[in-house]
C-alpha cells in the first residue's frame, strides 16, 4: 500500500488452474499483461489497455493488464513469495485480506488450500507457516503474540461454523439443513468485526492450525456439477486475529492488534454449462447473487457513490471492512484458460480491471504504548494526543508516566 492517500483498490493477482488442456484462449504479454482471444462479441466493455481488436472475420482479441500474471506452469511457493510481504504485515498490527475470485472450476480452493501438505500446500497453509515462523523470529527481540483462529463458510446465504461442535450434521452439499444459531454479524466503530456465537481457538503451533482446519475441511459444503467434479458450494472464510506485546525499551510496554483474512469464493456458473438442478440450482442462484453483490460493492466504491450496498449480501456485509475500510486486500483473479471458457473469462477479467478501479481507505495498523492506543497514518493526532498525555504528566509531577513513543518499524 502506499506510504500516503488513498490505497488502490483489491490488487489483483491473476493465476490459472492446473492441468487446463488445448485450445487456450489467452496468450501472456508480459508478467502484467494478458491477451484474451475467442470470446464472443458484444460480452461487456471494451478491455483495460488496448481495447478490443479482431478482425471482421476473426474474433476480437481484449488486453488487460494486472499487477502479476502467474502461467500453470508456476508453484505455489512462487505465488506465494509475490505476496507474502502483505502476509507478514498482519504482525505488524495490519489488517490484511486475501481472497480468490473465478469461475468454478478455475483452481481458486487450489489457489487458497491447495493439496496435501507439501509442495502443492496453496496461500492459507503457507501464509500461517510464515506468521508462526515470524512471531518466533520476534521473540528474540521481546515480541509474544497470541493467536486465535476462526472458520466459516457462506452457504446459500446463510453462515455456518465449521469448528462448531454440530458442524458435521450440516457440512455437506447432499444433506443441507440450517445451523441453530443465526451467527449476526456486528461491525463496530473501530472497523473491527464479530459474528454472533462463532467459535473461536487459540492456537499456538503450525500443527494446532492444521488439526483446525483438517477438521473444518470436512464439513465445508462441496458437490458435484456439470462443470467441476468437485465445486465448492459456499464461499469459505479463515480468520486469524494476532495480539502482539513487548516490553520495549526502557521497560515500556507496546502492543499490536492484526488480522488476516483469507477466502475462498464459490465459483461462478452458467447455467447453461453447469446443468444445475434441484438443490444445486438453488446453491448456484444464491452463489451468483452473491457474487452480483460484490460486483455492486465494487461498482460503487469505483464510483466512490455516497451509498454502498454492503448489505444485500452476507459475504458484502462480512467483507465490509477489507472492502471500505482501513485493511491491505488483494484479489487472485483465477480464470481457466480453455477456448470453451473464453466468456467467463472475458467476464472475470472485466472484473478484475474494475476491482483495479477502486480506492479503500488509508490501512492504519494498531501499535499502543501504555495506555495510550496509536494508528499509524495519522501523525497530527498521535503528536496532539501524546503532548496532552505528557502535559499531565509534568503537571502532576511524574515524569514516569510519561508515554513512549514507537512504532514497529523504529525496530
Amino acid at each position: 500500500a502506499p506510504s500516503s492517500g488513498p490505497s488502490p483498490g483489491p490488487s489483483p493477482v491473476l493465476s490459472f488452474p492446473m492441468g487446463t488442456a488445448a485450445p487456450h484462449a489467452l496468450t501472456l504479454l508480459n508478467r502484467q499483461a494478458l491477451e484474451i482471444h475467442g470470446a464472443a462479441q458484444g460480452q461487456g466493455q471494451q478491455g483495460y489497455k488496448g481495447g478490443e481488436g479482431g478482425t471482421a472475420t476473426g474474433p476480437p482479441r481484449h488486453v488487460f493488464g494486472f499487477d502479476r500474471v502467474f502461467l500453470p506452469s508456476s508453484t505455489q511457493q512462487e505465488v506465494f513469495d509475490d505476496i507474502s510481504g502483505l502476509v507478514r504485515s498482519a504482525l505488524d498490527g495490519e489488517r490484511v485480506c486475501i481472497f480468490a475470485y473465478g469461475q468454478t472450476g478455475s483452481g481458486k480452493t487450489f489457489t487458497m488450500l491447495g493439496d496435501g501438505d507439501g509442495e502443492e500446500r496453496g496461500v492459507i497453509p503457507r501464509a500461517l507457516e510464515l506468521i508462526f515462523q515470524r512471531s518466533q523470529q520476534l521473540k528474540e527481540h521481546g515480541w509474544e503474540f497470541s493467536m486465535h483462529a476462526s472458520m466459516l463458510e457462506i452457504y446459500n446465504e446463510t453462515i455456518r461454523d465449521l469448528l462448531a461442535d454440530n458442524a458435521g450434521e450440516w457440512g455437506s452439499a447432499q444433506k443441507p439443513s440450517a445451523p441453530k444459531s443465526s451467527y449476526s454479524i456486528q461491525h463496530d466503530a473501530a472497523g473491527n468485526t464479530t459474528v454472533q456465537d462463532l467459535v473461536v481457538r487459540e492456537v499456538s503451533s503450525q500443527e494446532d492450525v492444521q488439526e483446525l482446519m483438517a477438521s473444518a475441511a470436512k464439513h465445508r459444503s462441496s458437490a458435484s456439477t456439470g462443470m467441476n467434479d468437485s465445486s465448492s458450494r459456499s464461499h469459505c472464510v479463515f480468520t486469524l486475529r494476532l495480539e502482539g506485546r513487548s516490553l520495549g525499551h526502557g521497560g515500556g510496554a507496546r502492543y499490536t492488534s492484526g488480522k488476516l483474512n483469507l477466502i475462498d469464493l464459490a465459483g461462478s456458473e452458467r447455467l447453461s454449462r453447469s446443468g444445475a438442478t434441484g438443490e444445486r440450482l438453488k446453491e448456484t442462484q444464491a452463489i451468483n447473487k452473491s457474487l452480483s453483490s460484490l460486483g455492486d460493492v465494487i461498482s460503487a466504491l469505483v464510483r466512490k457513490e455516497p451509498h454502498v450496498p454492503y448489505r444485500n449480501s452476507k459475504l458484502t456485509y462480512l467483507l465490509q471492512p477489507c472492502l471500505g475500510g482501513n485493511s491491505k486486500t488483494l484479489m487472485f483473479l483465477n480464470i481457466a484458460p480453455t477456448a470453451a471458457s473464453a466468456g467467463e473469462t472475458l467476464c472475470s477479467a472485466r472484473f478484475g480491471e474494475k476491482v483495479m478501479g477502486a480506492e479503500l481507505n488509508m490501512p492504519h495498523g494498531k501499535v499502543s504504548t501504555g495506555n495510550l492506543r496509536l494508528s499509524k497514518g495519522s501523525p497530527s493526532k498521535h503528536w496532539a494526543t501524546i503532548k496532552k498525555a505528557t502535559k499531565r504528566a509534568v503537571d502532576n509531577g511524574d515524569d514516569s508516566t510519561v508515554p513512549e513513543v514507537r512504532h514497529q518499524e523504529d525496530d
